[in-house]
């Protein structure tokens, strides 16, 4: 029996309503069960509003928190239900009672406002774990890939890549294909400048930074290409070149990845001791309770955790 806990994210979202459809619409295995961490009446009420069943696969934990549902608004009763229901599925993958979790999506201004200091859900679960070397990758379309830096300014971006970072996220990378099933998964890493800098002209990063890093992780047996141009790789990656595609910054390895996968996407936190996955959208303010969201992102983070955890965790 593999049991997948989803946290249910911020109430006021669509979160609740896409894992109600992803897992009524899906088709799972038989000994699977998907654990709600939240309000069970606010998850019912939800349902019986929309007119989504309720599927028999779903069971749901006891939660301390008092939430009311109020579709679109940001409140800080609702951001406080969502860090409750992380904390509960992190201690139930670190204890046993749960296989994975997957994380419906937050709102960040709402965590603010709740006195939660994580800037999302990675850095968070990161900090409930105690994991420092830790990584988001993103699947859709075809494409995996990773990044070295995630949410920040873009003038920043070079200032905070270094060889160990640029290192320690290809090795996550490598660890991470070997748990999807691939073995001597091959690696492709972004240039930051275009052109891959063009030997120096164009910026020394690459020749200073990304290609000894590159150079590191194969002396470590990784499959690794040379830094390549970001307007190539990704190209290169639908091509079947690279099972995956490490990128310096968020836009760099999000923006076709979203381009052809924008429905489907699945965000993965890499470097746990146990297994998350989520559907990579947002809250949605703007479509909560009228049954308007596609689940097709959360089917392919619940699927993913199944299989995940079906695999020896490199980091557990």
């Amino acid at each position: 029996m593999k049991r997948i806990g989803i946290t249910i994210g911020d109430v006021n979202g669509i979160g609740p309503e896409v894992a109600l459809k992803a897992i009524g619409r899906g088709r799972w295995p038989a000994e699977t069960e998907f654990v709600i961490l939240g309000d069970e009446s606010v998850v019912r009420a939800q349902a019986r509003s929309m007119k989504i069943p309720v599927s028999r696969k779903i069971a749901f934990q006891h939660m301390e928190t008092a939430v009311k549902w109020t579709p679109g608004k940001i409140r800080v009763d609702a951001s406080r239900h969502a860090a409750e229901a992380i904390r509960l599925a992190v201690k139930g993958c670190l204890f046993g009672g749960l296989d994975a979790m997957v994380t419906a999506p937050i709102c960040k201004e709402g965590f603010h406002k709740a006195g939660v200091n994580a800037p999302g859900h990675t850095e968070y679960l990161a900090e409930l774990t105690n994991t420092k070397n830790f990584g988001m990758m993103l699947l859709g379309g075809g494409l995996r890939v990773m990044l070295a830096t995630r949410h920040l300014p873009l003038a920043a971006v070079a200032g905070a890549l270094t060889r160990k970072t640029i290192r320690e996220h290809i090795e996550l990378t490598g660890e991470a294909l070997e748990l999807f099933g691939l073995k001597n998964g091959r690696i492709g890493v972004c240039g930051l400048n275009p052109h891959a800098g063009d030997g120096g002209i164009i910026g020394r990063e690459e020749i200073e930074l990304i290609n000894p890093a590159i150079k590191q992780a194969r002396k470590k047996g990784y499959n690794v290409s040379d830094a390549v141009p970001a307007d190539t790789i990704f190209h290169e990656a639908l091509r079947g070149d690279y099972d995956a595609v490490v990128a310096m910054y968020h836009d760099q390895g999000l923006g076709p990845l979203k381009m052809i996968g924008f429905d489907e996407g699945v965000n993965v936190t890499l470097g746990l001791p146990i297994i998350r996955t989520s559907p990579d959208h947002g809250t949605a303010f703007g479509l909560a309770g009228q049954n308007k969201a596609s689940e097709k992102s959360m089917k392919h983070a619940l699927a993913l955790a199944i299989e995940m955890a079906s695999n020896p965790n490199p980091w557990k």
